[in-house]
């Protein structure tokens, strides 16, 4: 990863496969970062922490988010209070994924594909 690779950052509900992303996105050469926004009362913290080029904003449903977690009294909330905290990343997002129906492969095929058709319009 070069200095002018496109910085692509990582935002989403808890257990929708943030990392997991990341990590793949790394593997294939993007650089790639995650940003704790869900967790932040700064509605623009993505923009401050990592001036993305694109910006990625993965979701999930509660009862998703309850398997994956392993938790089947996780609050719905709390998920509620995270998109609150993320509506700006939501409002501004460049890629806007539901993952609930796809797995991790399935995630990251979609995100580099729509990483690509950026690529190129740029």
């Amino acid at each position: 990863m070069g200095a002018t690779d496109p910085c692509v950052a990582v935002v989403g509900v808890c257990a929708a496969g943030k990392t997991t992303l990341v990590m793949g996105l790394r593997a294939r050469g993007w650089n790639a970062r995650q940003v704790a926004q869900e967790h932040s009362y700064v509605p623009h913290m993505w923009q401050r922490i990592t001036r993305p080029d694109v910006l990625v904003y993965l979701d999930a449903q509660l009862e998703t988010i309850r398997r994956r977690r392993h938790d089947p009294d996780f609050p719905a909330a709390i998920l509620e209070e995270e998109r609150h905290r993320l509506r700006h990343a939501r409002q501004h997002c460049d890629i806007y994924l539901a993952t609930d129906d796809l797995s991790p492969a399935e995630v990251l095929a979609h995100v580099v594909a729509r990483l690509a058709t950026w690529r190129e319009q740029a």
